[in-house]
């Protein structure tokens, strides 16, 4: 078996690991992926190791799965302005933009120059199997590998994409597909050419396109988290992976670039302290590196719950609502330090499983018999870098009803905790919390986190995640257009997506627009994400009747126009 098959074999366990555990491990792994100098992720053979367990293995090692963020928007941001503008005329010229998610429709014009070439300079395609055998139409083209530096997928070059435009069949030449729609949606909004025939254009058309095509998540790890079987999901670790190709790609070839993520998770800190928020502040914090990702749509989904826990005498009761032909779902608690909490489950008949211990990382069994549920709860210190206490529970064959959680104190403070469902789980809270609704990772500290809003009425789109994180930092930073936003459909036709991750798109493009006048002009050439997050924040539009910033709207309404109007003045 190559090293490619034991990557994308779901015989195998993927964990994610620091440096250092890395050189403490007491079993050599099948494979070992480098993402950068303080993660890699290493692969072993599932049968000679104990079953996923949060228990057993660390929270973080397990890779979280990601869903896509998704269920005249350009003019109301003020891109249009500032494409159009003479003394500007920004377009992204130079930069380059980094599209992680479910590939791209390479043939779309809207991807093409004037001249009818590909403005993509590389697609790395993870689910591809490397070493494939050439076919007549790509004879002059050397087998689909690797990137240099990654063990599996195939990556596709600006030529070879071109040779496969001159083709009779694109696909032999370069078997790239988005069987979703996602990435290509998302590219086309961020950096599609102008059609003025249809009057399209992207935020920033000529800039160049770099993509990832995720592989989807493998079912072992769909099966532990008890996750849809035909959802498109993504792993943790692979995005990873992704943004470490399309910072190798910004380093070849000397340019800035924007790296768009429109995926999230309700598993994880939510404060940005799991592997993916902690490895998106540090490629954030480099110059001529911006990185935007979506707050997710979770506002009105019911899977957040907040409580304080004072008195051992009357604890907190979280209630859960479980839908009939539940297989089951996994559900975290988070309390931050210095607070911890101790929980106690209960039935819908009243059976109670026994009390936890938060600090001995204890893990506990309960078989609720009317029910012929299985509930696993495990307690562990989790988050490398802030050690905050995580209660995980793991219900199977959940009967429906309403559960309730009780949750005591342990020495509070404020006796404050965090409760969250799974995404597109048929659970829900009684009663939930709409705010913190972000999605993991939009609570990375150095990232663009974007909301959404409706751009045709002024509208905030309802379901777009509301913050602010747990500890109190501003997250979404504004909002950008999330509502019937049009972009490129598989077909060559246009299509209205609705979801934060379009406005992430706008924001990704808009990102550009400012990199090509920071650095590409010379006019603030060490610019990064949270220098460019300033100025976008300097010329959001506020309502005067609303104090900011706050947990819908951040710092409001994304308008690059303005922003650069306020560095003029």
């Amino acid at each position: 078996m190559s090293v490619s098959d034991i990557i994308q074999s779901n015989d195998t366990y993927d964990f994610i690991v620091t440096r250092d555990e890395l050189r403490n491990l007491r079993l050599d792994p099948l494979a070992i992926q480098t993402i950068n100098e303080d993660y890699s992720v290493v692969y072993y053979d599932r049968m000679k190791l104990p079953p996923l367990s949060i228990g057993y293995y660390s929270h973080s090692y397990i890779p979280k799965c990601f869903f896509l963020m998704d269920s005249t928007s350009l003019d109301v941001s003020g891109v249009l302005s500032l494409q159009n503008q003479p003394g500007l005329a920004l377009k992204g010229e130079g930069v380059l933009v980094g599209v992680i998610d479910t590939g791209i429709d390479y043939t779309n014009p809207l991807f093409q120059d004037g001249g009818g070439y590909t403005r993509i300079l590389s697609i790395w395609d993870q689910t591809a199997v490397s070493g494939r055998d050439m076919t007549e139409d790509s004879a002059n083209i050397a087998a689909a590998s690797p990137p240099q530096g990654f063990l599996y997928g195939a990556e596709y070059t600006r030529e070879q994409i071109n040779q496969a435009l001159t083709s009779e069949n694109p696909r032999q030449v370069v078997p790239v597909l988005d069987e979703n729609g996602h990435g290509t949606f998302l590219a086309s909004v961020a950096a599609g050419s102008t059609d003025r025939e249809n009057d399209f254009t992207g935020a920033a058309p000529m800039s160049e396109l770099v993509v990832v095509k995720l592989k989807e998540a493998k079912q072992n790890l769909r099966e532990f988290f008890y996750l849809p079987q035909n959802e498109p999901l993504y792993q943790e670790n692979d995005i990873m992976a992704g943004i470490a190709y399309l910072e190798s790609i910004a380093i070849r070839e000397e340019k800035p670039i924007v790296i768009l993520i429109g995926l999230g998770s309700n598993f994880g800190s939510h404060v940005g302290s799991d592997p993916l928020s902690a490895y998106m502040d540090t490629v954030g914090g480099y110059t001529g590196r911006v990185v935007v990702v979506a707050a997710g749509n979770e506002a009105a989904a019911q899977h957040h719950f907040y409580g304080e826990a004072k008195s051992v005498l009357n604890p907190v009761k979280a209630e859960i609502n479980i839908e009939e032909g539940v297989d089951g779902f996994c559900m975290e608690l988070w309390s931050y330090a210095p607070e911890q909490v101790r929980v106690v489950m209960q039935s819908p008949t009243g059976q109670q499983s026994q009390y936890g211990f938060p600090i001995s990382e204890d893990t506990q069994t309960t078989n609720f018999i009317f029910e012929n549920t299985t509930v696993v709860i495990d307690y562990g210190i989790a988050g490398r870098g802030r050690r905050d206490l995580l209660v995980f529970f793991r219900f199977s064959r959940p009967a429906a009803g309403i559960w309730t959680l009780l949750v005591y104190p342990v020495n509070a403070i404020t006796g404050a905790f965090h409760v969250w469902l799974p995404i597109m789980s048929r659970t829900s809270f009684i009663q939930p919390e709409p705010d913190t609704t972000i999605t993991t990772p939009s609570a990375a500290n150095i990232p663009i986190t974007v909301g959404g809003y409706d751009g045709l009425t002024g509208a905030r789109y309802l379901e777009s995640g509301r913050g602010f994180d747990p500890i109190g930092r501003v997250k979404p930073d504004f909002c950008a257009p999330s509502v019937n936003v049009s972009g490129a459909g598989l077909r060559n036709n246009y299509i209205t997506y609705t979801g934060t991750s379009a406005a992430a798109a706008i924001t990704a493009g808009v990102a550009a627009q400012v990199l090509e006048w920071g650095i590409l002009r010379g006019n603030a050439s060490t610019m990064n994400s949270s220098e460019v997050k300033n100025l976008l924040i300097r010329g959001c539009k506020r309502d005067s009747n609303l104090v900011y910033p706050n947990p819908e709207w951040g710092y409001g309404k994304l308008d690059v126009y303005q922003a650069f109007q306020v560095l003029r003045e």
